[in-house]
């Protein structure tokens, strides 16, 4: 009967934060991926022929005042006016931040729902009603879904709402609301946004997070994109996820334990990589690889890790051409507890002593984190910032460079013992 794409946290022209810095990243291609993902849902609308567009918040990336972002977007709504697709919007926590949500006019085909109270938007052809509240500040922390009105009948009925819903890992707890109550109000589809991550909560009704339409760092990995919803005579539905991404982040995980040497490894990885090309046919990707696992061969690695990274990166583009670029190497791998301790004992095991313990002591990073944390306020901002930022105030980022840190102190130490 009829169809429409569920969209949200486009977050156009996110900043890709420290590109530069990175030997070999493809600045460009990455700096545009936000914009290319949103041509590729227009594209998407048009040729689905789709009733209307919905984008359950954060549109743009906070305060942006460079009015280009916003004159993009305009472009891309026009091309929707032309194809006769309505589009509806809701401000989610950064479009609240935003300047250009307040202040350009968009074309007539599009509707930004308002702050303070839910609205409906009514429609006859297709038969749908459409409800949507957007945030009036950049941290809200009330259930917006409470004032939603009841179901329009005889129509589809729609909640566009940006909420954390019960509450993800990693994001803000903006909005927060119950599942259940959004099931009793009686809607056909919730929309939802906020969690960058493509979610189904329930299936009656459906209550979907579409998840974001661009990858932009590595803790978004794999595919990213848009629901497209197709509702039939009787009013029932049924989605599918589409993927809109133009640049995709993969970890890779390489285990070396039954590796021989260290070329062992760079083997075990061209092997893991090919299956990912083949997994991602066409994409560009950004592979984060970690190596992992207990192994002699740990120690070798971590000794000359500037050696071996860049003999991954070296398989990576013999495996991948231009289309894989490795964003880092993690080495989380271990000696073997009889090999790690240095037979000379002294300082050495007294430091690997300091970071077993703290490794597996909450409490202890977390106390390190509290002290720390004066000294990260004074950091200067573009250390602090974009996923490798130094979060030295975060107990779980300690644990982290622990890990990372330890294989290849020991490395380095017992190599220059040998000598």
């Amino acid at each position: 009967m009829f169809s429409f794409i569920h969209a949200a946290d486009i977050h156009l022209d996110s900043p890709m934060h420290k590109l530069e810095a990175y030997d070999g990243a493809p600045v460009e291609d990455f700096r545009l991926s936000t914009r290319r993902a949103l041509e590729n849902l227009v594209n998407l609308a048009i040729s689905e022929k789709v009733a209307f567009v919905l984008i359950s918040g954060d549109l743009y990336d906070g305060d942006w005042k460079d009015y280009n972002t916003g004159l993009y977007f305009i472009h891309q709504m026009t091309r929707l006016r032309a194809a006769g697709i309505r589009v509806f919007i809701v401000a989610g926590n950064h479009d609240a931040a935003s300047t250009i949500t307040r202040s350009l006019r968009l074309p007539d085909n599009v509707t930004f729902f308002a702050a303070g109270r839910a609205e409906t938007v009514r429609l006859d052809d297709p038969p749908a009603a459409i409800h949507g509240r957007s945030f009036a500040s950049p941290a809200e922390k009330s259930d917006l879904s409470t004032d939603y009105p009841a179901p329009v009948p005889g129509r589809f009925n729609i909640g566009m709402l940006h909420t954390c819903a019960a509450g993800r890992i990693g994001h803000e707890p903006y909005a927060p609301c119950n599942v259940g109550t959004l099931q009793e109000k009686g809607y056909h589809y919730w929309a939802l946004g906020h969690i960058h991550q493509h979610e189904v909560l329930t299936r009656d009704p459906f209550v979907v997070f579409s998840g974001n339409t661009q990858g932009r760092h590595i803790r978004e990995p794999g595919q990213r994109g848009c629901v497209l919803v197709r509702v039939d005579a009787q009013l029932e539905a049924g989605i599918e996820f589409m993927p809109t991404d133009v640049v995709r982040w993969i970890p890779v995980s390489v285990d070396v334990r039954d590796a021989q040497s260290p070329y062992g490894v760079v083997e075990e990885f061209i092997g893991r990589l090919e299956a990912v090309l083949s997994d991602n046919s066409g994409m560009p990707l950004a592979v984060r690889v970690t190596l992992s696992g207990e192994s002699p061969v740990a120690g070798e690695l971590a000794a000359e890790p500037d050696r071996w990274i860049g003999e991954i990166r070296a398989a990576a583009m013999e495996a991948g051409g231009s289309r894989v670029w490795v964003e880092k190497v993690v080495f989380a791998c271990r000696l073997p507890e009889a090999l790690e301790e240095p037979p000379a004992g002294g300082a050495v095991s007294e430091l690997l002593a300091l970071f077993r313990e703290l490794g597996a002591d909450p409490a202890g990073r977390q106390e390190l984190a509290e002290v720390l944390s004066d000294f990260h306020k004074k950091l200067p901002r573009e250390l602090k910032e974009g996923p490798e930022g130094i979060r030295c105030d975060d107990p779980e980022w300690i644990r982290d460079l622990l890990v990372q840190v330890r294989p290849e102190l020991l490395g380095r130490l017992m190599k220059k013992g040998e000598g």
